[in-house]
């Protein structure tokens, strides 16, 4: 199993102008400590429950962008992108980008956004989740169209209509960058998953409930005629015992993942001094971590 980190906080104590070089001093700890994953939130907010609107937030793709640029190896996503926050043929530009200049090391995590407050703070539309859910499938079409290199043709959707789907360049990652879909609704997320999706994304709520929701997936693999052992399987950790720098106690609750075939369990950062805390609490676990079986 493998170690990812997801960098949630920017209100660094020593105001604004100390995030880039604190978000370098990351990038530099995750590649030295062998972290394989760093993701950042897309918000315009911070969350209410993770300091509110008023603390800091930075905009998830400017942010990879820049990670790109002061790491090498380092697979870097978006846990995960609301489908809402940008037209789908955009999106699949900026992904391409981030994949040609990061070396073919990008993720595009995709769901279907739920931060009523920031849309309406900032005027974006807010649909109805069900909608949200078409947006999401169209969105997923879209992209894959347009990392098609024989079809640049147009998309007629039910939300979205492109003359042409061209991307040029296309990425550097074959046969395009990865795609994860996050979230575990049985009936909607999970066969989005399945029908479109290269890895997955699930609480730890509990080894026995991410079994449930790893074993409906199957069922839509089976629906869709898919290998479920083609998609990758990450959970996003729950826990608090790497905030507290309890390693044991961290690498204790895992084993039962691992067991599930979980390739990638993500925690995140408890402060906005992420390189110190990747360098004290995560490092130490990542190679214990790989040889739990």
């Amino acid at each position: 199993m493998r170690l990812g980190v997801h960098i949630t906080k920017f209100n660094h104590p020593e105001g604004p102008a100390s995030v880039g070089s604190e978000l370098a001093a990351a990038g530099t700890a995750a590649e030295h400590g062998g972290i394989s994953w760093m993701s950042v939130m897309d918000h315009y907010f911070q969350m209410e429950q993770n300091g509110g609107a008023e603390d800091a937030m930075l905009e998830a793709y400017t942010t990879l962008g820049y990670l790109a640029a002061r790491t090498s190896r380092v697979r870097l996503g978006v846990l995960v992108t609301g489908v809402t926050y940008r037209h789908p043929g955009l999106l699949a530009k900026i992904a391409t980008t981030l994949d040609v200049l990061s070396g073919g090391r990008a993720t595009l995590g995709l769901g279907a956004a739920w931060y009523d407050r920031e849309h309406h703070g900032l005027g974006i539309p807010f649909p109805p989740l069900s909608e949200r859910y078409e947006r999401l499938e169209e969105t997923l079409r879209i992209c894959l169209q347009m990392w098609n290199p024989e079809d640049d043709g147009p998309f007629d959707g039910t939300h979205y209509r492109l003359a042409e789907t061209l991307c040029h360049p296309q990425p550097v990652s074959t046969p395009h960058p990865e795609i994860m879909v996050g979230g575990g609704g049985e009936k909607k997320t999970l066969r989005l998953v399945a029908r479109y999706a290269d890895a997955c994304n699930l609480f730890t709520s509990s080894p026995a409930d991410v079994a449930h929701k790893l074993q409906v997936l199957e069922k839509h693999c089976q629906d869709a005629g898919r290998d479920p052992g083609d998609i990758r399987r990450t959970v996003v950790y729950t826990g608090d015992a790497l905030h507290t720098g309890d390693v044991d106690g961290f690498l204790g609750t895992m084993t039962e993942y691992a067991g599930l075939g979980i390739d990638t369990v993500i925690v995140s950062t408890p402060h906005a001094r992420a390189a110190q805390w990747i360098e004290s609490s995560c490092s130490p676990a990542v190679e214990r971590l790989a040889g739990i079986v």
